[in-house]
């Protein structure tokens, strides 16, 4: 029976205000994600960020078989006491060897802890939909994006990107919104595959966070007004309800790669299924 430890970076304040908006926190849906694709599979959650986290030797965490960070609305290039203890977190999972994989903050925090830098975006946010993703000419063997088509979207809610990666890193895809939309670090003894959108989640807690972050969204010029952003989160949320509507997928511009959940899942699956390789990588 596996066991997967998922790395949560939000705050207690910020994880019970996304329970307020979407049921759970961010930890805990991709906790539920991971159960629902591994049925039987042990879940473990921490909070590395929060002032009274557990700490977890080296030893400790090479007993799970893969951990997973979270987005969250931390800002790695604050130096903030939170994020420095989430940066420590991630070095010690480097150092034992336990493959990694992380989505939006989670794929910026592990660039930070092996050296590379992290900025806001200079222009614009990217929200709900990450436009045209595609492989670069090493993602397009990777095995983090098999089965991915030549171009894709999927869901994203992001202000802030990778600026720079950290050496030992590959640059697996980008779009026009952000250059590193996936990759992969290997650093001391670990290896982690990220990507800066969000697999993880569900069309319907998609349509949650910009239904929350509607007044973002208008500032960055994605959208007119706040109605705007509301319509777009109901045709998402409907999506989610019907997610073979060919009318719907014709309206938001999107095929099954981000209506399908298989399909959103596509970088987690392919992360599971390489599990045992990656051990092997790391010399775990």
């Amino acid at each position: 029976m596996p066991h997967y430890l998922v790395a949560q970076s939000e705050l207690p304040e910020q994880r019970e205000a996304r329970r307020q908006r979407a049921g759970k926190s961010a930890g805990e849906t991709y906790a539920a994600t991971l159960r629902q694709m591994r049925p039987g599979a042990m879940v473990s959650l921490i909070s590395p960020a929060d002032e009274d986290a557990v700490i977890l030797s080296q030893s400790e965490l090479a007993t799970f078989d893969a951990v997973f960070l979270t987005g969250s609305p931390m800002h790695v290039y604050n130096q903030t006491p939170p994020v420095e203890r989430q940066l420590a977190f991630m070095r010690a999972v480097f150092a034992s060897g336990v493959p990694s994989f992380g989505s939006c903050a989670g794929l910026q925090v592990a660039v930070a802890a092996a050296g590379g830098r992290v900025r806001k975006m200079p222009e614009r946010m990217e929200a709900g939909i990450a436009r045209r993703i595609s492989a670069t000419e090493a993602g397009q063997t990777h095995p983090m994006l098999k089965g991915r088509p030549p171009s894709w979207d999927a869901v994203a809610v992001h202000g802030d990107e990778v600026e720079e990666l950290p050496l030992g890193a590959t640059l697996l895809a980008s779009n026009g919104a952000t250059r590193v939309q996936a990759a992969e670090i290997r650093y001391d003894q670990g290896v982690f595959w990220g990507v800066q959108y969000h697999p993880e989640l569900a069309l319907e807690e998609l349509a949650i966070a910009l239904r929350s972050q509607a007044a973002d969204i208008v500032e960055a010029g994605l959208a007119d007004d706040q109605d705007d952003v509301l319509s777009h989160a109901d045709t998402i949320e409907a999506l989610h309800r019907d997610p073979a509507s060919r009318a719907l997928r014709w309206q938001i511009g999107v095929d099954g790669e981000f209506a399908d959940q298989e399909g959103r899942r596509r970088e987690i699956t392919n992360f599971l299924e390489s599990l045992s390789e990656l051990r092997g990588c790391s010399g775990v």
